[in-house]
């Protein structure tokens, strides 16, 4: 939860059933693609469960020692482009409201070449649907025909919608012949000390970000990706986020499900982004960057009887303003050496105190988090935390600093990290080419 380390064309009408094309390692008919990936629900019913909508908050007055001015107005006829960008969308693009994030398994009878298509087929639907547009014939012309568009988008606007798909390491054993093509820096995580981590919480060989100002059109777009695997992946485990919990540029502070405001320190500057989260000089990843996610738990009902002192103590902010309890407006730098009475004022154990670039040899990490709430647990008590992710261009930056939060940080009483994954996320495709092409030519 790292709150101080840095900061933040229509598809044919054709026949659901028409077969894909032969893969080559050239250019597929992303038409075809999208079509032929009808049928199957094989996945389909596994994101089956509700989004909780986020209430939607007005903007605080900016002052003149804040950030700039915060709108976070919603447009949700706005469409995010998915082509021709140098980074894929849905990482510096200003978090919107709602995530439903996914992540699949390739299965043993997975090929090169099916992953091949799969990818494909996700790029040419990806690119119709960030438009708004169904990926397919939602009521076919036959009666004992498929629809392609599971069709519960129907008339709603793109929301800004944005799908960031990234690459697990299993995508690069001897399986498909991509060892070679392995990312630097790719790597399972190494337990971090803390970690509680559940099997089925954990790992996946391909990972779906998708982001909206609509939680069903997030949903939607996700529903039918899922149902495209076919016999290629399954499923492994999926959070449906709400009440973004990082901020971007022009937007409020969020607050996490604790209270309090996350992410005022976000990376957000030009240079940050160069520093910190885009890759340089790496063959066919040039643009990427590593998407880390963890599903924290958080103990809610202890948490909401703890003393305000105390809470505040623990983050190293006050919980109204947000203020470092050094300073007095959110956007206050932070002063770690700043005592009283020979007591530091921020304690040192604090989430900023260790998460804090100042006290990480200047090290951040880009974070996109969202709320998430599974209702009530097997005990009667809130099932609900925060959905992590953030972005940098080298994993090691986020294990450290969590290696260092898992051992000090005082917040742990009150938080559980039981998910985790890691996922090389290729650059954006050019217009007639997929996701990570390069990877296979």
């Amino acid at each position: 939860m790292t709150q101080d380390a840095g900061e933040h064309s229509q598809v044919d009408d054709a026949s659901a059933t028409a077969p894909p094309p032969p893969a080559g390692s050239a250019g597929f008919s992303r038409r075809r693609l999208v079509v032929g990936a009808a049928g199957g629900a094989v996945a389909g019913a596994a994101v089956g469960a509700g989004i909780t909508a986020a209430v939607l908050r007005p903007a605080a007055a900016a002052g003149a020692d804040t950030a700039p001015e915060a709108t976070d107005s919603v447009e949700l006829n706005k469409s995010v482009p998915f082509y021709d960008q140098v980074n894929q969308a849905g990482i510096r693009t200003p978090p919107q409201r709602h995530c439903v994030y996914m992540t699949f398994n390739l299965t043993a009878g997975a090929t090169r070449q099916s992953l091949q298509v799969l990818l494909a087929r996700w790029s040419a639907a990806i690119s119709q649907l960030v438009q708004g547009k169904p990926i397919g014939p939602i009521e076919p012309a036959r009666p004992d025909a498929v629809g392609t568009d599971t069709g519960e988008a129907e008339g709603l606007a793109p929301a800004s919608l944005t799908v960031t798909v990234g690459l697990g390491p299993g995508v690069f054993d001897d399986r498909f012949d991509l060892a070679d093509k392995r990312p630097a820096l790719l790597q399972p995580l190494p337990r971090i000390p803390g970690d509680t981590l559940k099997p089925e919480l954990t790992g996946g060989d391909l990972s779906i970000q998708a982001c909206a100002d609509d939680p069903q059109v997030a949903y939607h777009a996700v529903r039918n990706l899922a149902r495209m695997v076919t016999s290629t992946a399954q499923t492994h485990w999926v959070v449906l986020g709400f009440g973004r919990a990082s901020a971007g540029p022009g937007q409020e502070t969020p607050r996490n499900l604790m209270g309090f405001k996350d992410g005022t320190r976000n990376v957000s500057s030009d240079a940050d982004y160069d520093q910190f989260v885009w890759l340089k000089d790496a063959g066919w990843m040039t643009g990427g960057t590593y998407q880390v996610a963890r599903k924290i738990l958080m103990t809610i009902e202890t948490w909401d009887f703890d003393r305000i002192s105390d809470q505040q103590r623990i983050f190293g902010r006050t919980k109204d303003e947000g203020a470092p309890l050094s300073g007095e407006k959110e956007f206050d730098t932070p002063d770690f050496a700043l005592k009283t009475d020979g007591a530091h004022v921020i304690d040192q154990a604090s989430h900023i105190a260790l998460a804090a670039p100042e006290n990480n040899a200047g090290v951040k990490i880009l974070r996109r988090g969202y709320n998430f709430t599974d209702g009530l647990n097997d005990q009667g008590l809130l099932d609900a935390g925060l959905l992590f992710i953030s972005y940098q261009n080298d994993p090691q930056h986020f294990v450290d600093l969590q290696a260092k939060l898992g051992r000090f940080d005082l917040l742990n009483e009150y938080i559980r990290h039981v998910g985790s994954a890691i996922f090389a996320v290729p650059p954006a495709p050019k217009t007639g080419r997929y996701i990570a092409q390069e990877l296979f030519e």
